[in-house]
């Protein structure tokens, strides 16, 4: 029996629930959880914006726990191995995408909280394809939100080959900017935080920028114009993003990993004479993880969290909608 946290309507409180596993297929693991982080994605998971939500829905897809359980075909993990799991539970591995090691852009992924239930519980299965082994000596009760935040904001310096000499700039220090920060500085780039909080801008100095400047300031803006190689979007509001192209040097782009919800109003007058780019990326396939994972180890780079214990959970949602977390929430189980 799996002893869960669930919400049975949309925007409900989550209260106790119990339910049993089927028996576990030969290439899955089960997960004894010990931390999970709250994202921005459960609530929204919670509130079924998305519309894909099914009740009763169990969140978590930021898991830290001990594989507690292995299927028979699994090679590659051992009972008793820390590890972690992201948004994803399940790929198809033989489409096109999983063959080159995209797994992560499989059609057929199944999300660890989308007709599933996650790790808000004690305990979650995944399929071993989808499970992250944890290197050694890292902080486990630190790192849930790597598995989401993290990849996501590490994902695109792979993907678009960012270079240690880029000029970068991060919108919104937030859950995934202020990991951005921490990822770019460490790769080698020069990076400029913009934010509209005047309390954020010492803060994103102290996490790596080496310089921060007020998104609301014309001035900051026009004295950037030209300036970036990669510009990367964290934040869902909307903004005037044909004013952030011309931030951009020739060959530059503007990247989100923020899903903001109005459609993007883009002139390409703006990005045609400078061969300027738009894009957007998810999360990353498990090699990445694994790769963004030993990075943050090399570096210490770690999220910077506030931890409850998994019977405050509502108490840590409402926290997290009220806009009050610095800057991700992880909930714990005692793991003595």
């Amino acid at each position: 029996m799996v002893n869960a946290f669930a919400c049975h309507q949309p925007k409900g409180p989550l209260t106790s629930f119990d339910y049993k596993l089927p028996d576990i297929k030969p290439d899955e693991v089960d997960i004894a959880v010990k931390y999970c982080g709250i994202c921005h994605s459960d609530i929204c998971m919670i509130n079924n914006e998305w519309g894909v939500s099914e009740y009763p829905l169990v969140p978590g897809h930021e898991v830290v726990g001990v594989v507690s359980y292995v299927g028979n075909d699994v090679e590659n993990l051992a009972e008793g191995q820390w590890v972690g799991l992201g948004w994803h539970a399940h790929y198809c591995n033989h489409c096109n995408q999983c063959e080159v090691g995209d797994h992560n852009l499989c059609s057929q992924a199944q999300g660890t909280i989308v007709s599933r239930h996650g790790g808000f519980a004690d305990k979650v299965r995944a399929q071993a394809a989808s499970v992250i082994p944890i290197p050694e000596g890292m902080d486990y009760a630190a790192i849930p939100p790597l598995f989401c935040a993290g990849i996501t904001v590490f994902n695109p310096m792979v993907q678009f080959d960012i270079k240690p000499t880029d000029k970068v700039a991060v919108v919104g220090i937030g859950g995934l900017g202020h990991l951005a920060l921490q990822f770019l500085h460490s790769w080698g780039c020069e990076v400029t935080a913009f934010t509209t909080s005047e309390d954020k801008k010492k803060e994103a100095l102290e996490m790596g920028a080496d310089h921060a400047l007020n998104t609301r300031s014309e001035a900051d803006l026009e004295k950037s114009t030209g300036a970036f190689d990669f510009i990367l979007v964290t934040i869902n509001v909307a903004l005037d993003w044909n004013a952030y192209l011309t931030l951009l040097a020739p060959k530059g782009r503007l990247h989100f990993v923020g899903a903001p919800l109005e459609p993007l109003n883009l002139q390409a007058l703006s990005m045609i004479p400078k061969q300027l780019s738009v894009s957007g990326s998810p999360v990353g396939s498990p090699t990445t993880i694994k790769r963004m994972l030993a990075f943050a180890k090399k570096h210490d780079i770690k999220p910077i969290v506030e931890t409850y214990p998994f019977s405050e959970v509502n108490q840590a949602i409402e926290r997290l909608n009220a806009g009050d977390v610095r800057y991700r929430v992880v909930l714990s189980h005692d793991v003595n």
